[in-house]
């Protein structure tokens, strides 16, 4: 089975362990988020919130991670540091996301999810900066492995939570929610940190004057812009889903907080299996071809959910677009990083994940006025059509892929 799996990937399992160690990780600063988006419905209730005033939090988080975005990647970029943010990263969320645990109320909740956004894509450009220098050649399948991990978190966070809820309420989910951050801290400190600089760079940090140059050629290319601004509405469909799923198995479908969980994690458990055989595909094939076809499928499928009536088949189709939609990530970032100047890697990954935060982040503050004007089945015809733009938005992408190994 391990020959095989080498085989396939190209990689020894000796190779794989710093990968699957930042894919640890990445698992916490997941686990944050997840159980965050599980527990919103019954913070809603306690305090007595609107939709639009829960949602709100949601866009505060996507609001701080875009400001967080664009000076993480620079900051990286600049000092060839990685590894120390990636440990920034994880305990300034952990921390966060412990105190937001005591329901300090609503204006310091806010403060708060500020701190837990702007941690969570401070990860971002580090991480995937720091895995496209150290397997530049097998960078889809290193970054299918950075997501599978997210993957694993998002599955199994939301069942954890919904199971934890029933048992010592939402604020003890929240505590023990902040655990794998504290764990991948640690353990990246202990393995990573000694060879910060010289072991993962391998260069000398660049200076500020050829950093801008850098990034005068990516923001002139037409391609990266295509290729942020798809992802930044296929995000806006994912984020959606996060928020307003769970507010619509509790309030209109009124799911325990068990049965919620375990539709979250149906919503995210293809995505284990489908993310490495993306990732490894696009190592192999054209990475827009295959875009195009999980984008077509995955609208397909959102909109079948909009209406089927059966439970059964509502959750079956729920787990389809999380395999379709959640499996492409890989593929997304490292198109990107083929399309980057060499040196601002990092500050690609912002430019990339600071345009899917902004998008995000209308995404609840519009789909909570439509909640608390017209109800919740509304909102999903939103997505269905944020989905289907970033699918039409596809074909302005270049036919051929700009490798760069």
């Amino acid at each position: 089975m391990s020959s095989a799996i080498e085989r396939v990937t190209g990689l020894s399992w000796k190779d794989q362990g710093l990968a699957l160690l930042v894919s640890f990780g990445h698992a916490g600063t997941h686990w944050i988020i997840m159980t965050f988006y599980l527990i919103l419905p019954f913070v809603r209730t306690d305090l007595g919130l609107t939709y639009t005033e829960a949602a709100f939090l949601v866009s505060v988080v996507h609001i701080s991670s875009t400001s967080a975005n664009f000076g993480s990647g620079l900051v990286v970029d600049v000092t060839g540091r990685k590894v120390i943010f990636l440990i920034i990263s994880l305990i300034i969320g952990g921390c966060a996301f412990t105190i937001f645990s005591f329901g300090p109320g609503y204006p310091v909740m806010v403060a708060l999810v500020v701190l837990i956004g702007a941690s969570s894509n401070l990860w971002h450009p580090a991480a995937i900066a720091y895995l496209s220098h150290r397997y530049p050649a097998k960078k889809g399948y290193a970054l299918s492995l950075h997501v599978t991990g997210a993957s694993v978190a998002d599955s199994l966070a939301p069942l954890l939570a919904g199971s934890l809820i029933s048992w010592i309420a939402w604020q003890g989910a929240v505590l023990f929610g902040a655990l794998p951050a504290f764990i991948g801290a640690g353990l990246i400190a202990l393995i990573l940190l000694r060879g910060d600089t010289k072991a993962v760079t391998g260069r000398q940090t660049m200076g500020f004057r050829q950093y801008l140059e850098g990034i005068r050629q990516l923001v002139t290319k037409r391609a990266v812009i295509a290729l942020c601004v798809m992802s930044g509405f296929r995000n806006m469909t994912i984020n959606g889903l996060y928020l307003f799923l769970p507010l619509y198995l509790a309030d209109v479908l009124e799911f325990s907080p068990l049965l919620m969980g375990a539709t979250m994690t149906a919503l995210q458990l293809g995505a284990v299996i489908g993310t490495p055989i993306a990732g490894v595909a696009s190592d192999r094939m054209s990475r827009r071809a295959i875009m195009i076809v999980v984008l077509t499928i995955s609208t397909t499928a959102l909109v079948a959910m909009i209406f089927v009536e059966s439970n059964v088949l509502f959750v079956t189709a729920v787990a389809a677009v999380g395999f379709l939609l959640f499996s492409i990530r890989p593929v997304i970032q490292s198109w990107m990083m083929d399309l980057t100047p060499p040196g601002v890697g990092a500050s690609a990954m912002s430019l990339l994940f600071g345009t899917q935060s902004a998008f995000s982040a209308t995404a609840p503050i519009i789909g909570g006025i439509i909640a608390d004007n017209w109800g919740l089945h509304p909102v999903f015809f939103m997505l269905a059509g944020t989905i289907l733009i970033a699918n039409l938005l596809v074909f302005a992408l270049p036919r051929r892929d700009a490798r760069r190994v």
